[in-house]
């Protein structure tokens, strides 16, 4: 169904203390708006249907029939509608009044859900529904008999996915509370109906538990706020609700204001992936309380993706991450070369981005270390498709950096190779191309051995993921910093670089400069061989590497996530023609990845065969291209 995605919402409705049939009205407009805009499941703060100030009113059996009355009214009115809703009201069991929830979809009540966490003022009028004993416990209702009990998980009939439980202003401290049973038990939504006031600095309290919570729980938390219709006789209330799935805020209102609906997608496959991952996340297999089943329509998305999920949003954020990053990967090479005691590397320094970054990395890991510079040593080498273009820029890093530059012309070298091999240099096909590349790895791999060095690779995440590497060519390092970082991230990293670098002038048209291996002749000067051009866009591939990997979402399902995402800038059948590309490039590459050299990874997507990725070479991707068909 639908991808795992299924949209839910928070009504915050307009109230009136103790005015059970107003309450139900606003209560009832804001259900029917709420599934014209595709919203499946909907909370509502707690007792909205009579306000939760009402005080000692609570002990009037007036009011709580009223409000009993009203929530059968509701359900009967929207009866028709293909949404489940879930609203506060105080109830009567075994002559006990109970803070609860009722569920209700297709006009019937199907679940009363009492409240447990009983606060010092909610004593004298509500019962803890600690001491329910869940698998016995029913209520009537309009001449049905109908669950009653707080430790309850709803099911969706067909999909598994989707199931979720409630929870009224769960202690969301305490390691055992309510909200963590109910996602060891397998909800991963819950929906909290909450009546909390506001106090200064409470928006930030909340947000900050509300996000440990659904962390920890790896759940999507729903908290749907008491707003400013309750009492001001002691307490004000704002109305603040939030939506939060494994620790990201996807939609929060403003306190104090006038909204009303709170809507979010929740994906629920997002949540399923980091709970297999995640071995800290424990599911139960006891006797908890009761499972109920439900059954609801196709989610219509609205969820919105970023086209760089590597690369945060903000632009604070974005520094703070590039320098965490390159901390990272300096912090690797700086242990490799104490290691082995090694006082000198050997990188291939062509002007392109992932040469340039690996430059940045050694530069600050001999700075960190207190080596000289020149033990650095960048090796050029010009050959038939080589630019002057990247040829300068090359140059001019090393002299800005102060790093040793030795230049090694291998158009003799691999011309007397194909000699050796009997190829035509007029043919220029993969053997043509990989002739040059290996040579180049060849020559560095020497030169570590003269000066008793180790060769740093440069390949990066996303040529690794398509398998763009040439086998013991660009392939292979003694110790490479690139490796788990995505293209779409090597570029932030140089401009990072470049803001702070007395280099920035070169760095700026590195970033400038198409990419490409330059192993075709240039045309007039000009780069001929745009590495985009012939496996797709970078920034594409990196999207569909991330949820791939990262989350194992099928490609149906990334590709409409990428059809969101890169509205206005691909059509669905450029993506589609790209992602079938990725697709057959990440199986059939994999031998590429099972023999990688050590490099340390920095985020949550690796593809080394030490642990981030075990996959055998000889898998077919019959499957995954079969969707896409």
């Amino acid at each position: 169904m639908n991808n795992g995605f299924l949209k839910i919402a928070c009504g915050i409705p307009d109230i009136k203390v103790a005015d059970c049939e107003y309450n139900a009205k606003n209560i009832t407009d804001l259900i029917v708006k709420a599934e014209k805009e595709g919203v499946k499941i909907i909370c509502f703060p707690e007792l909205s249907i009579t306000g939760a100030t009402c005080g000692d009113l609570f002990f009037q059996r007036t009011l709580i029939d009223s409000a009993r009355e009203n929530i059968l009214k509701i359900a009967k009115e929207t009866e028709k509608l293909d949404i489940i809703s879930i609203v506060g009201l105080p109830f009567i069991y075994e002559d006990k009044l109970y803070n609860c929830a009722a569920v209700f979809f297709g006009g019937n009540v199907t679940a009363i859900v009492p409240k447990t966490s009983i606060n010092a003022s909610e004593e004298k009028y509500f019962t803890s529904a600690d001491n329910i004993k869940e698998e016995r416990s029913v209520v009537e209702i309009n001449g049905e008999l109908v669950s009653f009990g707080a430790k309850k998980v709803f099911r969706h009939y067909n999909n598994d996915d989707f199931s979720f439980g409630i929870v009224m202003s769960d202690n969301m401290i305490s390691s055992d509370s309510l909200t963590t049973k109910l996602a060891e038990n397998g909800a991963k939504i819950i929906f909290e109906l909450s009546a909390t006031p506001h106090l200064v600095g409470r928006r930030e309290r909340i947000r900050t538990m509300k996000k440990a919570k659904s962390m920890g729980s790896i759940c999507a938390i729903a908290s749907a706020g008491a707003g400013m219709g309750e009492s001001s006789t002691d307490f004000a209330f704002s109305g603040y609700s939030l939506i939060v799935e494994n620790g990201i805020i996807l939609s929060e209102t403003k306190p104090f204001s006038d909204e009303r609906l709170l809507i979010a997608d929740i994906d629920t496959e997002r949540l399923i992936s980091e709970r297999k991952r995640n071995k800290e996340f424990v599911s139960s297999h006891e006797f908890f309380g009761e499972e109920i089943y439900f059954e609801i329509g196709e989610t219509k998305l609205s969820r919105r993706f970023s086209k760089t999920p590597f690369i945060p949003e903000a632009k604070e954020k974005l520094k703070e991450r590039c320098e965490e990053i390159l901390s990272i990967q300096t912090a690797g090479l700086v242990k490799r070369l104490r290691h082995i005691g090694c006082k000198n590397v050997v990188l291939g320094l062509s002007g392109g981005l992932d040469s340039t970054l690996a430059l940045i990395v050694a530069v600050r890991a001999f700075d960190v270390l207190g080596l000289d510079r020149k033990g650095i040593k960048t090796i050029t080498m010009p050959c038939f498709g080589t630019t002057d273009r990247t040829y300068n820029n090359a140059c001019e890093l090393a002299k800005i950096y102060g790093t040793s530059l030795e230049e090694i012309n291998i158009k003799e070298s691999v011309s007397q190779h194909f000699k050796d091999i009997s190829h035509n240099p007029d043919v220029h096909d993969v053997t043509y191309e990989n002739s040059q590349a290996r040579e180049r790895t060849q020559v560095l791999m020497d030169k570590a051995n003269q000066y008793n060095a180790i060769v740093v690779g440069t390949g990066d995440l996303s040529e690794l993921a398509l398998g763009w590497a040439t086998y013991n060519g660009d392939h292979m390092s003694m110790y490479g910093v690139n490796g788990s970082v995505p293209k779409t991230l090597v570029r932030h990293l140089v401009s990072y670089e470049a803001e702070n670098s007395e280099a920035g002038d070169i760095l700026r048209d590195v970033l400038d400069t198409p990419v490409s291996p330059e192993l075709i002749p240039a045309e007039n000067g000009v780069i001929s061989q745009k590495t985009e051009d012939l496996v797709g866009p970078y920034e594409l591939h990196d999207f569909f590497i991330y949820y791939f990997i990262r989350f194992g979402f099928s490609p149906k399902k990334i590709l409409r996530m990428a059809e969101i995402a890169f509205e206005g800038n691909y059509d669905s059948e450029t993506i589609k023609k790209w992602l079938i590309t990725f697709v057959k490039r990440f199986f059939s590459q994999q031998f590429k990845r099972s023999c990688l050299p050590d490099g340390c990874k920095v985020g949550s997507v690796g593809v080394s065969p030490r642990g981030d990725l075990n996959m055998p070479s000889d898998a077919v991707s019959a499957l995954w291209l079969k969707e896409l068909q």
